[in-house]
C-alpha cells in the first residue's frame, strides 16, 4: 500500500478515495488523539484553505473530526500557507492544518500539518498519524458534552499576519508592481500587504470561483504577468501560486525571474550586509548550475537537499542556515518564517529594489542560467520507474552524451502521478532532444 503522505502532505482528487471528507473527519481525530498525550489542555489546532470548491467541504470534515476528539479549531478561511504556519504558532496552537493542493490543478486538494512551532511535520510524525488512521481508528477518544471541541474563527490572527510581512519590509513608495494572485489564497493578502507597505497595486486574477484556481494564470502561468508589466510599465511583477507559498517574479522588460534568481539576489544582499549566516544558503539539486557559478564567485557556499521545501528547511535548521529554496519559487526566509512564503519573498525581493538605483533586470542578470529542460511524463503508477532497465539505459546515454557539461535528473514527483525528467547543458536544443528520447522511453515502459 503506497504511502498516505507525499512530499507535501496528503494529495488527491478532492471527494474521491484519495481524499475524501472520510479521511480529512479521520486525520483530525488522529491529530487531536496524539496532540491530547502528555497535554493538560484541550488540543488547539489552527486550520486554513485555499479557494478550492472542494475546500470548504474539507476543511468542515477536518474541523468535525478535531472537535470530536475533544480538540478546539480556529478556522481562519481563505488564507495562505504560511498564513497558516504563522498563526499556529501565534497562537500556540499544538497543530495547524492547510488545505490546499498549491500549483494543481482545482479538482485535486491536499491536507498538510504543521507542527505546534510552525514547521512541517518530519516524515515519522505523518507516519504515526497514518497507522492511527488506517489501524487504530476505534482507539481514537470520542467524547460527549462539554468535552466536545469547539469552532471559531479569528481575524486578528490574520491581521498579525500582515504586520509582521509588513515589518520584514521597506518602504515600497514609487514602486509601481503587477502582483498576478492566481485567483488563489493570496488573492487578498498580497495586494493588501503590499499596499501598506506604500506600492502601488495592479492586481490580477482576484475574483476565485472555486474552479479557476492556477487556471492560466499564477506562478505557472506567467504568460498575462509578464504582458501586464510591459502594459503597465511597472517596476516589477511577482506571481503566486494556489496557497502562496511560492513566489516568481518578473522584471520591467517582461522577463521570468525564477527561484533561483530571486535567490541570486537576495542572497548577495544579504552577504554583501553580512546578513547571511555562515555565508550559505540551501538549494535542491533542481537549481540552476548558474546559480551554483555567482554564487561560488561571490564567496557564498551551497548546500544541496532533496527536492521539496520540507527538505531544504530540514538542512536549514541543521546548518544554522537563514536562507534557502527552490527554483520554483518557494523561498525560506528562517529569521521571518517557518516556511516558504510567497508574499514574504516578494516583499524581500522588492525591497532591495527599493533600497537601490538598478532595476530588476540588471539584478537578475547577475545570474546567468544554463539552458535547461524540463519534460513532466504523467504514468500510471511511480512504482519502480528507478529500477527500470531500459529507462536506467536511457539515462545513461544522455549522461555520456552530456560528460561534465551538463546533467540530468529524473525523479518521481511527490505530489502528482508523474516523472519528471530535467537536463542542463550548454545547448538548449541538444537537451531538449535528449529529454523527449527519455520521457519516450518512460512512456512506453509506464503506461
Amino acid at each position: 500500500m503506497p504511502r498516505m503522505f507525499g512530499t507535501d502532505g496528503v494529495r488527491g482528487i478532492a471527494n474521491t478515495e484519495a481524499l475524501s471528507p472520510e479521511l480529512a473527519f479521520s486525520l483530525g481525530r488522529a491529530a487531536v488523539t496524539i496532540a491530547s498525550e502528555g497535554n493538560a489542555r484541550r488540543p488547539l489546532a489552527v486550520i486554513g484553505r485555499d479557494t478550492r470548491r472542494s475546500g470548504p467541504m474539507l476543511s468542515a470534515a477536518l474541523a468535525a473530526g478535531i472537535s470530536s476528539a475533544g480538540g478546539d479549531v480556529v478556522d481562519l478561511g481563505v488564507v495562505t500557507t504560511p498564513a497558516v504556519a504563522f498563526a499556529t504558532k501565534h497562537l500556540r496552537a499544538d497543530f495547524g492544518v492547510m488545505i490546499s493542493a498549491s500549483h494543481n490543478p482545482a479538482p485535486d486538494n491536499g491536507i498538510k500539518f504543521f507542527s505546534r512551532d510552525g514547521f512541517k511535520l518530519p516524515d515519522a510524525a505523518e507516519d504515526r498519524l497514518e497507522a492511527l488512521v488506517r489501524t487504530q481508528p476505534d482507539t481514537m477518544p470520542r467524547p460527549t458534552g462539554a468535552d466536545l471541541g469547539t469552532i471559531r474563527t479569528d481575524e486578528a490572527s490574520i491581521e498579525a499576519y500582515i504586520n509582521h510581512v509588513v515589518s520584514t519590509g521597506r518602504s515600497l513608495k514609487r514602486l509601481r508592481v503587477v502582483v498576478d494572485c492566481g485567483h488563489g489564497a493570496a488573492y487578498q493578502l498580497g495586494p493588501e500587504i503590499l499596499r501598506r507597505l506604500g506600492a502601488e497595486v495592479i492586481a490580477l486574477n482576484t475574483a476565485p470561483d472555486g474552479l479557476n484556481i492556477n487556471r492560466g494564470c499564477g506562478s505557472t502561468h506567467p504568460d498575462e504577468l509578464q504582458k501586464m508589466v510591459v502594459v503597465h510599465q511597472a517596476d516589477v511583477g511577482v506571481a503566486f501560486d494556489g496557497d502562496a507559498d511560492r513566489c516568481i517574479a518578473v522584471d520591467e522588460r517582461g522577463e521570468i525571474v525564477d527561484g533561483d534568481q530571486i535567490m541570486a539576489i537576495c542572497a548577495l544582499d544579504a552577504h554583501t550586509r553580512g546578513e547571511l549566516a555562515k555565508d550559505t544558503m540551501v538549494v535542491t539539486v533542481m537549481s540552476n548550475m548558474g546559480l551554483k557559478l555567482l554564487m561560488r564567485k561571490h564567496g557564498v557556499n551551497l548546500i544541496e537537499a532533496k527536492v521539496g521545501d520540507r527538505y531544504v528547511l530540514e538542512e536549514m535548521q541543521k546548518g544554522g542556515y537563514v536562507m534557502g529554496g527552490e527554483q520554483s519559487g518557494h523561498v525560506i526566509f528562517g529569521e521571518f518564517s517557518t516556511t516558504g512564503d510567497g508574499i514574504l519573498t516578494a516583499v524581500q525581493l522588492i525591497s532591495i529594489l527599493a533600497r537601490g538605483s538598478r532595476p530588476m533586470s540588471d539584478l537578475a542578470g547577475q545570474m546567468q542560467r544554463l539552458p535547461q529542460h524540463l519534460e513532466n511524463v504523467r504514468v500510471k503508477s511511480k512504482e519502480g520507474w528507478d529500477s527500470n532497465p531500459a529507462i536506467a539505459a536511457a539515462i545513461r546515454q544522455a549522461e555520456d552524451s552530456l560528460g561534465d557539461q551538463g546533467r540530468v535528473l529524473v525523479r518521481a514527483s511527490g505530489t502528482e502521478p508523474l516523472i519528471r525528467v530535467m537536463l542542463e547543458g550548454p545547448a538548449l536544443d541538444d537537451i531538449r532532444t535528449m529529454a523527449r528520447q527519455i520521457k519516450d522511453v518512460i512512456h512506453a515502459e509506464l503506461q
